[in-house]
């Protein structure tokens, strides 16, 4: 049931954001746009809020409870950047706004970028182990919340992975082709 809920929560993501969109841009209904937008953390709300009642009606703890988390976690870190991402790729095709600026590709631009990533993958973690000691605090039944116990070990490695993928950026900073 939890990870039903987390696609639908992800579906609806998307679905409300490409609603949002669509009456800002072309319907130009700018107050709906907004209202539509503010809702989006509704979603991870509700995920949340579903995921905490599920464990308090006595359901054993297992590795969707902690998925639940991680998406509700990334949706926070991430959610403002892709919101902005999507928002300026529809204005610019939908209502002539401007090119939107790609990520860098090259030399320590591409390396701020990847620190940036870095650091919103650090929140991310960070809202997810918090989560999940929440979730186990309120249980507060380690025989039924002992599964959860894995994601802080699968959020080190998240967080480990993504400091290599930095660090590589830094350290071997990618060059334009034809540049020394």
């Amino acid at each position: 049931m939890i990870v039903t809920l987390v696609v639908a929560g992800e579906i609806g993501f998307w679905v409300v954001l490409a609603l949002a969109l669509a009456a800002r841009y072309l319907l130009r209904w700018r107050t709906v746009s907004t209202a539509l937008l503010l809702g989006l953390p509704l979603i991870d709300l509700v995920i949340l809020l579903l995921t905490v009642l599920d464990l308090r009606h006595g359901t054993v703890a297992s590795w969707t409870h902690g998925l639940a988390a991680a998406y509700v976690g990334f949706s926070v870190a991430y959610g403002h950047y892709l919101v902005t991402w999507a928002d300026a790729r529809v204005h610019h095709r939908f209502a002539g706004g401007p090119e939107p600026v790609a990520a860098p590709k090259y030399g320590s631009a591409r390396a701020v970028h990847e620190w940036k990533i870095f650091a919103r993958t650090t929140l991310a973690a960070a809202i997810t182990v918090t989560l999940i000691a929440a979730m186990s605090w309120l249980v507060d039944d380690p025989s039924r919340t002992g599964a959860l116990d894995f994601w802080y070990q699968r959020m080190g490695w998240v967080l480990a992975i993504s400091l290599v993928i930095a660090g590589s950026y830094t350290v071997f900073p990618k060059k334009a082709a034809g540049s020394r």
